[in-house]
């Protein structure tokens, strides 16, 4: 059942650090609570935005606020972002998950806090970034987690435990180096039995990759070409992660409507971010079901008949015996001229 509830947490992360309207100072906010960097002394800030070198520290405060009427508790912790598998969307580890950056590095001055009715409370943190930290972005977030397992409506066996996580980005000082790379692209045809009666349709797969240490806001464009050069598709893609952190793989797919029914070609998406440019590609030859089927009959009726005619060959070969051979006819000896008397 902890594992269950592990799952269910981290799809409320995903929600609450990615598409929760900003509250005041732009707070990761559930309508519950709301977590968010207390302020400085020149203005409200929307995230940790914090810069280290390799073996500094860096001391911070976090604001958690209670927007209902009754006292709340949570535990406080440090965790690692990532993008998800579904859309890209920031989110960030279960209290659970193996840390590995920020959420190792960052230590929450108290790790259970009890929040009043309609109050907040601030809490220091410190930030110890190792002598070998890998140089580049680190993305993670603050988490407020309430313990308590919500049973939903007790439709179903499960619970829920809710979240809610202000973004950290943390540079760590040393060479950047922005890089991105387009992976596995598929492309399969949705065809109509019968070619010109419905829609011909497309899935054109791939996965995102940043190879850098640098988080990356992509731009993806899709090209198709078909036989002859001729173009099919040429667009800027849109369902695109708008932050492809460090080292992160993201599976997307984009729907191609009004593909061709009948062609041979490729498909070629080009991603760029910063100062890089990468492409990835894929053939794909389009063939309707009705004419794939024709085609395959032929193809099994040609291949029948060639075995039978090149068997019929061989059995008649057989049956006619081999015509016998002529007996050679035999010399007759030269007689030798007889001599005259």
């Amino acid at each position: 059942m902890r594992k269950l509830y592990a799952v269910l947490l981290g799809l409320f992360l995903t929600f609450v650090t990615a598409f929760a309207a900003p509250a005041t100072a732009h707070a990761a906010d559930n309508g519950s609570w709301s977590v968010y960097p207390a302020s400085s002394a020149v203005a409200a800030r929307p995230y940790f935005y914090l810069s280290a070198d390799p073996g500094t520290t860096i001391e911070d405060k976090v604001v958690v606020a209670n927007k209902t009427g009754q006292p709340l508790t949570f535990r406080l912790y440090a965790a690692d972002a990532y993008n998800t598998a579904r859309d890209g969307g920031f989110a960030v580890r279960t209290v659970h998950e193996k840390q590995r950056g920020v959420g190792a590095w960052a230590r929450p001055a108290r790790s259970r806090v009890t929040v009043p009715a309609h109050d907040e409370v601030t809490v220091p943190f410190t930030l110890r970034v190792p002598e070998g930290a890998e140089p580049g972005d680190h993305p993670g977030g603050l988490v407020a987690l309430d313990e308590r397992v919500d049973p939903g409506d007790g439709s179903l066996a499960l619970g829920v435990q809710r979240a809610v996580a202000a973004r950290i980005y943390l540079r760590v000082g040393g060479p950047t180096l922005p890089a991105i790379a387009v992976e596995d692209v598929h492309v399969t045809h949705h065809q109509p039995l019968v070619p010109g009666l419905g829609d011909s349709t497309a899935t054109i797969s791939y996965t995102l990759h940043n190879t850098g240490n640098v988080t990356l806001n992509p731009k993806v464009e899709l090209r198709a070409k078909g036989l002859f050069g001729r173009t099919l598709l040429a667009r800027e893609l849109s369902r695109v992660p708008t932050e492809l952190l460090p080292r992160q793989r993201v599976r997307l797919t984009e729907p191609w409507r009004g593909a061709p029914q009948l062609d041979w070609g490729d498909v070629t998406l080009t991603a760029s971010a910063q100062d890089t440019r990468e492409s990835g590609s894929a053939s794909f030859f389009a063939l309707p079901w009705l004419v794939g089927a024709v085609l395959l009959v032929v193809v099994v009726v040609g291949v029948v008949l060639g075995v039978r005619a090149r068997r019929g060959r061989a059995r008649r070969s057989a049956l006619v015996p081999p015509s016998p051979r002529a007996a050679p006819t035999p010399s007759r000896p030269r007689s030798s001229p007889s001599a005259r008397p």
